[in-house]
């Protein structure tokens, strides 16, 4: 749960294998240390994180979306756009439209 709590914390965890290095343990072991105590793999868990900062600042109002995507990590607009469509079921624009 440490680990889970330092993804929360640090928005710099970005890739498994970077947060792996900087606790000291294999990928593998990582990956399966949170399948049994937290359910779902760290990947996921830093993937929400990252999306839960983009609603965050997408309600208070509407982002530089490309801004905001080097921001959070992700390789350009169109991926954040993809990962936040597919978690939330609607694109950031019309997500940011709901909440007026």
């Amino acid at each position: 749960m440490a680990l889970a709590e330092a993804i929360r914390t640090d928005r710099g965890v970005l890739r498994v294998d970077d947060l792996a290095r900087r606790h000291g343990t294999s990928t593998r072991r990582l990956q399966r240390l949170f399948l049994d105590h937290v359910g779902v793999g760290p990947k996921w868990v830093i993937r929400r994180y990252r999306l839960q900062e983009a609603i965050e600042r997408a309600a208070e109002g509407p982002p530089d979306w490309s801004a905001l995507a080097a921001d959070l990590g992700y390789s350009d607009q169109a991926h954040l756009v993809r990962d936040f469509t597919a978690v939330t079921g609607v694109s950031p624009t019309a997500y940011v439209r709901s909440l007026r």
